[in-house]
């Protein structure tokens, strides 16, 4: 894949397509001011090193004075305001990650915070300290991991739903187009849609892209895995579980498998989240903290809160419990069952996960598969041609979950992709009735390793730490590196979950855990 070094350089002064937000930005620091202007040929704005204040800039203004240091930077992520002043979150570096349609999408590599905070001179020393802490905060929030973004194109809604809205909406600024769930720095855009920065504004998504190509008879296939992090119970392992009263669920992810091939495109979307009941796992040092269930009038109306969300936007719901039935999990899963009998409409299929594929048999899910098989195919999968014309609607959604959310979720996610994968490369042509990619070593191995290097991608965000269980999405059967691989993991889990997961929690909520801004209203499903 290219970086930026590989990319031809942008022309000054090159005007912005409709809807864009700009590519690259030339960064000015003045001792009283930071200037940004857009080397597409949009316009520029100034921030008051002093309070943060923020001016739109004519091109004579952005142009003047010299007595300043010079940089690029490839966009501006927001602005946070703590105890003394302002910070301005930018993008100090990016990587092509692939193409989504005809956009490219990029990796933010790195970001930083800009103080504009001279008013701490004047802070009590107790309000220097606090603003020193938040400031530690705001370093860990440079670091997050897997945040992905495009200038002309909202990665927020995959393409089903993005199909079926208004082709006048692409004209909009991306902050307009874009569904907040889905928009993990929601919280720090309000300053710049206030003054009408538009081009400015850099929507990010939290989660994974990866993209692989073959070809199948002399022509190229392209897959791409794109997860969407919800940013409604956004937090890290252990520090957040469950629900909340709203009905979000922790380490919630719309996952979207795209294929390309002759023209045609489909999508096959599958969901995960937490158990969507009221309980938390307390970290107290222990290994495997035991969950708690949290008694409250309300349990019900939470798991119809959401279960109403998700089929509002997907459709028909089933539900896959992958939980132990025995101990603290068996507890968890027994009252998740007891609560889904309230909801006769939603089907719900438990499969131990644990000890149906025991021994770390990953062809055991065909168990599973078998049981689900009928309503996968109905639900189906979404496909369009190269006219933008629907053929086929995915009617529904599958909902997975284990007690993280992240390893057997993965793994089992993984193989009813694949199966679906078949059934859209048959329906394109690709392959005959009796043909599987699992019957070529080399396609196989692709798309193994798409779904290895996603389950890793979201387990560093929620856990901090590489997936288990790799090795069944990549050879089916358990190794003996994989094992140790596993341990370690199991152990790196435990150390930050104890010991730095609650700092970051902490950052994490300050970065996106608030009221959203009135203009990012929900788009209609």
């Amino acid at each position: 894949m290219a970086t930026d070094a590989d990319e031809a350089p942008l022309l000054a002064d090159e005007p912005l397509r409709p809807g864009s937000c700009s590519r690259e930005l030339e960064l000015r620091e003045f001792r009283d001011r930071y200037v940004f202007r857009s080397l597409d040929g949009g316009g520029a704005f100034a921030v008051a090193r002093s309070d943060g204040s923020l001016r739109p800039l004519s091109a004579e203004e952005a142009a003047a004075g010299s007595d300043c240091k010079v940089s690029k930077i490839y966009g501006v992520a927001g602005m946070i305001r703590l105890l003394a002043g302002s910070y301005v979150l930018v993008i100090t570096s990016r990587k092509d990650a692939g193409s989504y349609g005809a956009s490219t999408v990029y990796h933010a590599n790195s970001m930083k915070f800009l103080c504009c905070n001279e008013a701490i001179k004047h802070l009590t020393s107790e309000e220097k300290r606090d603003e020193a802490y938040f400031m530690s905060l705001l370093r860990i929030a440079e670091t997050t991991c897997g945040l992905y973004y495009s200038y002309d194109r909202d990665l927020t809604l995959n393409l089903q739903r993005a199909s079926k809205l208004a082709a006048g909406r692409v004209h909009k600024p991306l902050w307009k187009q874009a569904d907040p769930r889905f928009v993990w720095n929601r919280n720090l855009l309000e300053e710049l849609i206030e003054t009408k920065l538009d081009e400015f504004i850099t929507p990010l998504i939290q989660g994974s892209f990866q993209t692989e190509q073959f070809t199948l008879k002399d022509r190229l296939v392209r897959i791409t895995l794109f997860s969407r992090r919800c940013n409604r119970r956004l937090g890290t392992r252990m520090w957040r579980r469950g629900a909340n009263l709203e009905g979000a669920t922790a380490n919630f992810v719309e996952t979207e498998q795209l294929v390309e091939y002759e023209g045609l495109t489909s999508s096959f979307i599958q969901v995960r989240g937490s158990i969507p009941l009221l309980w938390e796992q307390i970290v107290d040092l222990s290994y495997k903290p035991r969950p708690s269930i949290i008694e409250h009038e309300e349990m019900t109306k939470v798991v119809e809160r959401h279960f109403h969300d998700l089929s509002q936007r997907y459709g028909d719901t089933m539900v896959i419990d992958l939980t132990d039935k025995q101990g603290d999990e068996g507890n968890l899963s027994n009252a998740f069952a007891a609560e889904m009998q309230n909801f006769p409409d939603i089907r719900y299929v438990h499969f131990d996960f644990h000890h149906i594929c025991g021994g770390g048999n990953f062809d055991n899910l065909q168990v599973l598969y078998d049981e689900i098989e009928e309503a996968i195919q109905k639900q189906g999968y979404f496909l369009m041609n190269s006219k933008g014309e629907i053929l086929l609607d995915q009617s529904g959604v599958v909902r997975s979950n284990c007690i993280d959310c992240l390893d057997r979720t993965n793994v089992t996610q993984s193989f009813l992709a694949r199966k679906s994968l078949d059934s859209q490369l048959r329906r394109m042509g690709a392959l005959s009735s009796a043909e599987s990619i699992s019957q070529s070593d080399s396609i196989n191995d692709k798309f193994k390793k798409l779904w290895v290097e996603h389950g890793d991608e979201l387990s560093l965000e929620y856990a901090g730490s590489y997936a288990l269980k790799g090795d069944l999405v990549r050879y089916g059967r358990q190794t003996l590196p994989g094992l140790i691989k596993d341990g370690m993991s199991a152990l790196s889990r435990y150390y930050l979950n104890n010991f730095h997961d609650g700092v970051r929690q902490v950052s994490c909520q300050r970065m996106v855990v608030c009221d959203v801004p009135h203009e990012l209203s929900c788009i209609p499903t």
